[in-house]
């Protein structure tokens, strides 16, 4: 059974299990909700830990021990749990998403490659910090790359690291998906796309709720088509008023 565990950083052991915060769409069914796969029906495995504090993050329980107890808010799983848990369900798509998943990449390696074995297609979600290990840049995997702007609460100096940016932009298996307020972020957008080549281009509006997700779509949609980029929306802050495990 699943044991707690305390803070402190991710070992790299690949036999020692992942550090979990949660997993869901199993026992009761939800979707996708961002990115080019809005809409898909989808489990999620979210790991705990991050590399970064973003003040705007709505999943600080897989980061701040400050708010949230760390011996409540993680469990370690084992690869073979996991594949069995995903493997009783016929839903193909596998989100694997945290906190920041690529912490834990060297135990994630054998996860995957059991996950399209079984006919399963994986999406990380992930801050972009952390290049990939050439193990998970193969067919089946996509990375949907979110880099953390300045608005969101988050130095850039940390939030943007161009080596790894580059990598993903190299990888042919990445879509770069901003979250954004105002005009003023699309205008950053722009200029991190253009300096580190990064492309396809999707906007998320910022919110938590139904009504903030729509007021933020309102003011970025005709700015976001201008451009040519790719929009979406949070369906599971529509669908389930944001609610955790949906």
């Amino acid at each position: 059974m699943p044991q707690p565990i305390a803070a402190g950083p991710a070992t790299h052991d690949p036999a020692s299990g992942l550090i979990l915060a949660e997993c869901f769409g199993v026992e009761v069914p939800t979707f996708q909700g961002e990115g080019p796969s809005c809409g898909h029906p989808a489990l999620f495995i979210r790991l705990s830990r991050c590399n970064l504090t973003c003040a705007k993050c709505d999943t600080k329980y897989t980061w701040d021990w400050s708010r949230f107890d760390p011996r409540q808010e993680s469990t370690r799983r084992t690869v073979a749990d996991l594949v069995a848990w995903v493997a009783s369900s016929p839903v193909e798509l596998v989100v694997i998403t945290g906190g920041e998943p690529l912490i834990q990449q060297a135990r994630l390696v054998p996860l995957v490659r059991e996950l399209l074995t079984a006919g399963k297609r994986v999406e990380f979600e992930t801050n972009g910090t952390i290049a990939p290990v050439p193990e998970l840049v193969v067919h089946g995997v996509r990375f949907n790359v979110s880099p953390k702007l300045a608005s969101f609460g988050m130095e850039e100096g940390k939030s943007i690291v161009p080596a790894a940016l580059r990598t993903f932009a190299a990888s042919g298996r990445a879509v770069f998906k901003f979250v954004a307020s105002s005009v003023a972020d699309l205008d950053r957008i722009a200029e991190l796309a253009d300096t580190h080549q990064l492309s396809p281009v999707w906007v998320m509006p910022e919110g938590t709720t139904a009504q903030a997700v729509t007021e933020a779509t309102r003011v970025l949609a005709d700015a976001v088509a201008a451009r040519h980029w790719y929009f979406t929306t949070r369906l599971h802050v529509l669908a389930f008023a944001d609610a955790r495990g949906r």
